[in-house]
């Protein structure tokens, strides 16, 4: 396994899923969201992974100005605004390869070989 962590060092949910991984002796890399985000072809394969970019929004997120903003614009210029917004998305995101979850999602998780 390959697993990534995308999250914040403040997210009770990020600090949820190091947890996990940590107690079953998982190695996995965690990328601080507010230090160094998502690259483009990471950020695609999440958003294929879990079936589109709706998913990867956290309607409760600090800055609902660039949320509203990024729901109002054409598809096409959605994903940039996101990848240069990333206190927007849902986290953690866990990646395994070309698998990945939103959220705490540890019967997903278990499944994962």
């Amino acid at each position: 396994m390959n697993i990534q962590i995308f999250g914040t060092k403040k997210c009770f949910d990020t600090k949820k899923a190091q947890r996990y991984f940590k107690e079953r002796g998982i190695k996995f890399q965690f990328i601080d969201l507010s230090e160094k985000g998502m690259s483009k072809g990471e950020f695609n394969s999440v958003k294929q992974a879990v079936g589109g970019l709706d998913k990867m929004l956290d309607e409760t997120c600090k800055d609902q100005d660039t949320l509203a903003l990024v729901k109002y614009l054409v598809d096409a210029d959605k994903d940039a605004k996101v990848l240069e917004n990333q206190q927007i998305l849902k986290t953690p995101i866990v990646r395994n390869g070309k698998q990945a979850t939103i959220g705490d999602c540890p019967k997903v998780w278990k499944e994962w070989k």
